[in-house]
């Protein structure tokens, strides 16, 4: 019963994923790619940070909350290396699909949270601002291995990162207890309020709805670190160190998302193979209709009865 509530409060998700999917011919690439921009630039900054400052942030949270998510974004790391032996033989391609074990989809992670019992959209901005440093310099680390960027452009790069920007902004806000005048802040919510459907409906537009008839050996060890071995070990570090159900069931949850949809972007920028790293985020995103409510599920049995 609580797969199936889960599920069905994911179904506007999805569906605005499959209405994407409809009107991927009704605007142009280039429309496409403007909406991402606008995306990635204001809308989910904006997000972000509001979701972050609009509630008082504990510093035990935030101090619990950084290793961990460091660490699950490391086992990906670490479990992606091991697969390099069936991955590409170039290097760089290897690179542009190896992100896509610790990389994660904020836009589902913030609709996902509202369904747990314990944590939300704070807890999600407070993971997003300590995860996204990390994971772009993982990235960016590993596509520049061939000497595509230099130390300072790819200092440049994670430390203007709008995501890692608006996120620490929100974290220091609520962990302060500072607010924004109100006709700041409003139009700031207004820019968060498009953010989630925009991005939903340019997932759809964008997404290769074939791509799990290409899941092979490779593929399917990149999807099965994501969706399987990350959320795994985010809810067994939950169980052995007794985290607080609100933190423990976000982690997991943060876990158990699919890639960032712009992970083929940085791949192309560098000039990896990105058709590979677009087929691995449709396959994520398409199989994580079903590992997604199972995890949330699992979360919700294990620590909402704590």
């Amino acid at each position: 019963m609580v797969f199936i509530a889960v599920f069905a409060g994911l179904m506007p998700v999805f569906l605005l994923v499959g209405l994407g999917g409809l009107l991927r011919n009704r605007l142009s690439v280039n429309a496409w790619q403007g909406l991402d921009r606008l995306n990635f630039e204001i809308l989910f900054p904006a997000l972000l940070f509001v979701a972050a400052a609009s509630r008082p942030i504990e510093i035990e949270k935030l101090v619990i909350m950084a290793p961990v998510v460091w660490a699950i974004l490391s086992v990906g790391l670490g479990l992606g290396w091991l697969v390099r032996h069936v991955g590409p033989d170039r290097f760089l391609d290897f690179a542009g699909a190896w992100q896509v074990g610790w990389r994660f989809n904020t836009a589902l992670g913030l609709v996902a949270v509202e369904l747990l019992t314990h944590g939300g959209a704070g807890e999600m901005a407070v993971a997003v601002g300590m995860g996204v440093p990390v994971a772009n310099l993982f990235a960016v680390s590993a596509l520049s291995r061939g000497g595509a960027l230099g130390f300072g452009a790819t200092v440049a790069k994670i430390a203007l990162n709008p995501f890692l920007l608006a996120s620490l902004g929100g974290v220091v806000f609520g962990l302060m207890g500072w607010r924004l005048p109100t006709p700041i802040m409003a139009p700031i919510e207004m820019l968060a309020r498009a953010a989630i459907p925009i991005a939903l409906l340019s997932i759809g537009a964008t997404m290769n709805w074939g791509a799990l008839a290409r899941l092979d050996r490779f593929n399917g060890a990149i999807c099965a670190i994501k969706l399987v071995a990350l959320p795994l070990f985010a809810l067994a570090v939950g169980l052995v160190f007794n985290l607080d159900p609100a933190i423990a069931s976000l982690l997991v949850v943060f876990a158990a998302l699919p890639t960032a949809s712009a992970a083929h972007v940085l791949a192309s920028a560098f000039g990896a193979d990105r058709n590979l790293v677009a087929t691995l985020i449709a396959q994520t995103t398409l199989l994580a209709a079903i590992s997604l409510p199972i995890w949330i599920s699992l979360a919700e049995l294990i620590f909402s009865t704590r």
